[in-house]
């Protein structure tokens, strides 16, 4: 059975975390996180945002890199956070003299040391693996081809297709082989629940884990598809760096992510504002890698996306813009 409904689009955004989610609203940031006891703790997060700060942060592009900073540390101090309601961090098993140095040098600090340290390291490794490895592969194909110098060019022009498909595989792999791991399996399952959430809200429909179930989990407006289309938009941008040294070549587009990141931001924000053959085509690869980042979650993981969400929706519905007024397709079962 059809009913009428009008469909809008919010503000507020999410992210899973360890046996919970966070949820951003334009006024407020809350997580919340299934406890040891099964009970579900809900509390607003303090945070500074770098958008906030100034006005010259709102302006569009500037908007998207201050945004991906906020996702950052935000993002951290949540998922932290939810390792410390959670009891995710309390072991059963017996504590090496690694474990007690650790704690007897950094008392209640050491999660941070820990959680920093392990940051650093995936920092480094994503900088070898998704940048310096491309090209010092392309390099050693390049020569074993006599330096690319073929019939009509070689393969040089090739460089940025190749580092950027190359990449893409690299993410999908390590996505895909993540997902296998039992814990991570269920923070992709509160993904699901996360975005499942935001369409019942976008749908104005009342928040109940009925209504929320039935929604599909790929959404438009997800860090995945941002992930995916910074990756494509740094294909273009390789293009235009000419140093073959892997290092420099590294170096350079590092100083480039600002600008890629500003620029899949403001697509990222169109897509979701708009459902046209533009919108659709942009959306679409990242909307199937969410085939492997989001699972289908149960309905505790539902319940508490629906407190994260309640936390942070304003009463005046200020993160509401209307899209278009429609009729919401035939329920399944």
């Amino acid at each position: 059975m059809s009913r009428e409904t009008t469909k809008c689009i919010t503000s507020i955004g999410g992210q899973a975390l360890i046996e919970g989610i966070m949820m951003r609203g334009p006024k407020k940031t809350a997580l919340a996180v299934r406890m040891p006891d099964g009970s579900v703790s809900a509390e607003e997060l303090a945070v500074e945002s770098v958008q906030q700060k100034s006005k010259f942060w709102r302006l569009p592009f500037f908007r998207g890199m201050a945004g991906f900073v906020d996702a950052l540390s935000i993002g951290y101090k949540a998922l932290s956070r939810s390792v410390e309601l959670s009891g995710s961090e309390d072991g059963d098993e017996a504590e090496s003299k690694f474990d007690r140095w650790l704690e007897e040098k950094f008392g209640d600090r050491m999660m941070n040391v820990i959680m920093t340290a392990g940051t650093v390291l995936g920092v480094a490794l994503g900088i070898g693996l998704f940048l310096v490895v491309p090209t010092w592969i392309f390099n050693l194909i390049q020569s074993a081809v006599d330096g690319g110098r073929l019939p009509g060019g070689g393969i040089a022009g090739w460089r940025s297709p190749f580092e950027g498909v190359l990449r893409i595989a690299i993410f999908l792999g390590y996505v895909q082989l993540c997902s296998m791991m039992p814990d991570v399996h269920r923070v992709f399952e509160y993904h699901g629940a996360e975005h499942k959430t935001i369409f019942c809200y976008e749908n104005n429909e009342e928040l109940t884990v009925e209504n929320v179930r039935r929604h599909q989990r790929f959404h438009p407006r997800c860090g995945t598809s941002f992930m995916i289309l910074i990756l494509l938009i740094a294909i273009v941008v390789g293009f235009f760096i000419p140093f073959t040294n892997p290092f420099v070549r590294s170096a350079v587009k590092i100083l480039c992510i600002p600008a890629v990141v500003g620029i899949g931001y403001e697509m990222i924000r169109y897509c979701g504002r708009h459902d046209n053959l533009l919108s659709r085509v942009v959306s679409a690869p990242g909307l199937w890698v969410q085939r492997i980042t989001t699972k289908e979650p149960d309905d505790g993981m539902i319940e508490v996306a629906i407190s994260a969400i309640q936390a942070v929706i304003p009463e005046n519905g200020e993160d509401r813009i209307v899209l278009v007024p429609g009729v919401e397709e035939k329920e399944s079962a």
